[in-house]
């Protein structure tokens, strides 16, 4: 199914405190940030390549009310988002997103 499909029937976000404070301490992003990028266009969404045995996983390129590009992979669960990691965009994904 279309990933962006599945976000619209999600209802808010799950978070995980260990995968919060791993985005904080290796990369500055706050829960704040993560969520702002769902809601913020444009906003790409592309299902993972690698292979997760128990969950779908979904990558997403978007923006922050402030600007900052980040780089989130997420999977759902229920109706509900959970965010795995995020990080800043690297260079060749800022480019990839500044084409759409």
């Amino acid at each position: 199914m279309d990933p962006l499909k599945l976000l619209e029937e999600c209802e808010g976000f799950e978070w995980d405190d260990g995968n919060q404070l791993k985005n904080w301490l290796n990369h500055s992003v706050t829960p704040v940030e993560c969520e702002e990028v769902f809601f913020n266009q444009p906003l790409m969404v592309m299902n993972s390549i690698r292979d997760h045995k128990d969950e779908s996983r979904y990558y997403a390129l978007g923006r922050t009310r402030m600007e900052r590009r980040l780089f989130i992979v997420f999977t759902i669960r229920g109706k509900a988002i959970r965010v795995i990691s995020a990080r800043d965009m690297s260079r060749k994904e800022r480019g990839v997103y500044s084409e759409t």
